[in-house]
């Protein structure tokens, strides 16, 4: 694992991940300059990265599946990596379970996910089925889980001076240009950042505020999974009553360890990503879900044993991140 001041530093930056070093230190209760080289160290071993992806208040226009893959024998790992480098897959893992891989697919419309699942996914050589689950609500995601390893004091100095919109959101090709070179560098300056994409750095400022504060992107901090307090990853396919779903999917996102929460189409109507300690917590965590919802089945789980790709990001063998795919969603599927 990391240490306790790796993982502090992580969930700092997991509050506020653009928050100046400055104001990092002076909650962490260390000098900007050795917490700024204290997350360089990170950055280049390549055990923590940050990255930006669309928030819910973009979300609503673009369209969520998880597709289930079966491969023929020995060919998963290598249909995982060719898929891994599509823009369209935010997340990408070789499970054990009831397929091979789990891709996390999103398009700008259903049309443009049915291409990519019909034109470019069931014809590569090694997949020999797909499934898809459209999801037409998430009800938590990824920038909801933290390591929880800094005190409400701590989080409460990050969070006492929040950035304020200054303009009702929109986004705009602006933005989408702005979102994506934060998913390069979610710490870019606005001076940086304005000579990327040819504006007035007052322009970028205006823009990343009201889109920060309005939902527009949303930025996060990973940590590689084999040094997480929680490495073992795991997905299941829940039924509940469908007068019940809205309630139930609360109830499951407010477990500290539910990091993704999605309504699907299928047999089961509830799709639930837990990040655990070890595999022997799924037991006593399935055993709480049910006590708190009773008419909650249990249809199907799978436990991922390699992530291939997370937010955008790809990933080695021990969860580090290797690569950065542009997560272009609007593309040509």
């Amino acid at each position: 694992m990391l240490s306790e001041s790796d993982l502090a530093l992580v969930n700092a930056l997991q509050v506020r991940p653009r928050a100046p070093w400055s104001l990092i230190g002076r909650a962490l209760g260390v000098g900007p300059v050795t917490v700024a080289r204290h997350w360089e160290g990170l950055v280049e071993r390549r055990e923590a990265w940050l990255t930006a992806y669309p928030g819910s208040a973009v979300g609503e226009r673009l369209v969520f599946a998880f597709v289930q893959v079966d491969c023929a024998p020995g060919e998963a790992m290598r249909v995982a990596r060719t898929v891994a480098a599509d823009p369209h897959l935010t997340a990408v893992d070789y499970v054990a379970g009831p397929c091979d891989l789990v891709l996390h697919l999103v398009a700008s419309s259903l049309e443009a996910a049915s291409r990519y699942v019909v034109d470019r996914l069931s014809g590569l050589p090694g997949v020999v089925g797909t499934r898809t689950l459209v999801a037409p609500r998430m009800y938590a995601e990824g920038s909801r889980w933290q390591v929880r390893a800094i005190s409400r004091a701590q989080r409460g100095t990050l969070t006492a001076v929040e950035p304020s919109p200054g303009m009702s959101p929109r986004f705009g090709e602006l933005d989408r240009a702005l979102l994506l070179a934060l998913g390069e560098n979610a710490r870019a300056t606005h001076t940086e950042l304005a000579e990327r994409l040819g504006v007035g750095a007052s322009t970028v400022r205006r823009h990343l505020n009201a889109a920060l504060a309005g939902g527009l992107i949303r930025l996060r901090c990973e940590i590689a999974r084999s040094l997480s307090p929680a490495p073992v990853t795991m997905l299941l396919w829940l039924r509940v009553p469908p007068d019940q779903l809205e309630r139930s999917a609360r109830t499951l996102g407010r477990f500290p360890e539910v990091r993704m929460c999605a309504a699907v189409s299928g047999a089961a109507n509830l799709l639930v990503g837990v990040w655990l300690r070890s595999p022997a917590d799924a037991v006593g965590l399935e055993s709480e879900m049910v006590g708190k919802l009773s008419r909650l089945e249990i249809v199907d789980r799978a436990v991922t044993l390699r992530p291939v790709k997370l937010g955008g990001c790809l990933l080695d063998e021990r969860g580090r991140i290797s690569g950065r795919v542009p997560m272009d969603f609007w593309a040509d599927a």
